[in-house]
């Protein structure tokens, strides 16, 4: 039997992400075009997936080309205000009706069974109800928007105990007063405050932009960022309203939602294309994602290894040990010495790591293990975590910095190291040196 060892490393790979989001609640928000231009198959085929590995989902859909159509068949003008339609009571009730109609359909999808494909033996339940309570938006720039709604509650308690039940919940962009009025309200709104509600893990915008965009005068749109704080989301909108930016029509509606979720304790919101096949799952199980994510912070820290890094720190250097570049370390070993250790981690997993060890009869440190995940290396994290060495070494009493490599001299080199001779280690390491692996040794003033 010939083992497929990319699928090996790619099903591995997935692992830590199929733990870290096991129980935790997604809630994924897209529009009624994915409804109407038969792509929500393929959706629901990746939900059920999400669904299979214990992720708590939240659907919240729109109906906005259904409800368009609609009002056409009717003959009624459509009005936006700030991107919300404004609806009087012959609207409402051909959005009534788009979103009914949508709901349904929606909910026909999610009970298929089909045979040879994601959904065989598949049995999601869906729960769908008066989850979301609302009030009237009122009048803005002298325009009352009459029955145009925004949420006012969630019905968390009643959302937790479907999706504990192992039902999926299925939102609508209608709200309900407490004296029985129906409000038309945005996806974007019931999405973010629906996450915000709930706590969510992550929330999920389908857009027809593949990510956050931007164009500059003269220049092609280009992939802005695939990461993205709230102050730079802020930054980047300020940018737009002065002319500096061109941002798409999807990144303008979506962004300032993604952002106030992240701000109410959602941890990460995502921006990713609709068109693109398996794009949710492309986007929460590799590294690069293909979308554009928004958190409340910087994604990437680095500080001192704890006891629970050893697993992530030997699946990191275990294809270096594989190759020879690395001496082994078995898991004991790095038990003990996890002290020495400081790591990166990125979106909460370890992508980087390095490791001091001090002689101080020397008044020398030991640069050892210095790793940085394949994916990562462009983006500055050998620097950060030799930096970091560095200052722990001086802060030690140390004068000198020193490594052994076998295939990475010229890094080192580049970075204000100098070749010298084995002999000019301290006498401990001179001692422990193995000529067989002929290592050069490197040392830096600091």
């Amino acid at each position: 039997m010939r083992l497929d060892t990319d699928f090996v490393a790619w099903f591995r790979s997935v692992a830590p992400y199929v733990n870290a989001f096991r129980h935790k609640v997604f809630v994924v928000a897209f529009g009624g075009e994915v409804v109407a231009d038969g792509k929500f198959v393929e959706l629901v085929h990746d939900l059920n997936l999400l669904a299979s590995l214990g992720v708590r989902l939240v659907l919240v859909h729109g109906a906005r080309p259904q409800i368009e159509s609609r009002l056409n068949e009717h003959n009624l003008e459509t009005v936006y205000v700030r991107g919300m339609r404004v609806t009087d009571a012959a609207t409402l009730q051909c959005v009534k009706e788009s979103i009914g109609r949508v709901r349904v359909e929606i909910e026909a999808l999610l009970s298929m069974g089909l045979p040879n494909s994601p959904m065989a033996n598949a049995a999601i339940r869906v729960a769908s109800g008066n989850f979301v309570t609302a009030r009237p938006v009122g009048v803005i720039e002298g325009v009352d928007l009459m029955h145009t709604g925004e949420v006012r509650r969630v019905d968390t308690a009643a959302i937790r105990s479907r999706l504990e039940q192992g039902e999926l919940a299925l939102l609508s962009p209608l709200g309900y007063s407490p004296t029985g009025e129906i409000f038309n309200l945005t996806l974007e709104n019931v999405a973010a405050e629906a996450a915000i509600a709930l706590k969510a893990e992550k929330l999920i915008f389908l857009m027809d932009a593949g990510s956050v965009e931007e164009e500059r005068s003269g220049c092609p749109e280009t992939l802005l960022s695939r990461e993205l704080t709230v102050a730079e989301g802020k930054a980047l909108l300020k940018e737009f309203a002065n002319g500096g930016a061109k941002l798409s029509d999807d990144v303008q509606l979506y962004l300032p939602f993604a952002m106030r979720a992240c701000e109410g304790g959602v941890s990460r919101v995502h921006l990713i294309s609709r068109h693109v096949d398996g794009a949710i799952l492309q986007e929460l199980f590799t590294h690069s994602g293909i979308g554009s994510m928004i958190s409340q912070g910087p994604l990437q820290n680095l500080r001192d290894a704890r006891i629970e890094d050893v697993g992530a720190i030997l699946q990191l250097i275990a294809p270096l040990e594989a190759d020879g570049t690395l001496v082994r370390r078995n898991r004991e070993l790095l038990e003990m010495e996890i002290d020495r250790f400081v790591v990166v981690e990125h979106d909460r997993m370890i992508i980087g790591c390095a490791a001091l060890y001090p002689f101080p009869d020397d008044k020398a440190g030991e640069l050892a293990c210095l790793i940085v995940h394949p994916d990562y290396r462009s983006g500055g994290c050998g620097d950060a975590l030799l930096k970091n060495i560095e200052t722990k070494a001086r802060s030690q009493g140390s004068r000198k910095l020193f490594v052994l490599t076998t295939r990475t001299a010229h890094w080192f080199v580049e970075r204000g190291f100098l070749e010298t001779d084995v002999r000019e280690l301290p006498k401990a390491k001179q001692g422990l040196y193995n000529y067989q692996r002929r290592s050069k040794v490197f040392v830096k003033q600091i």
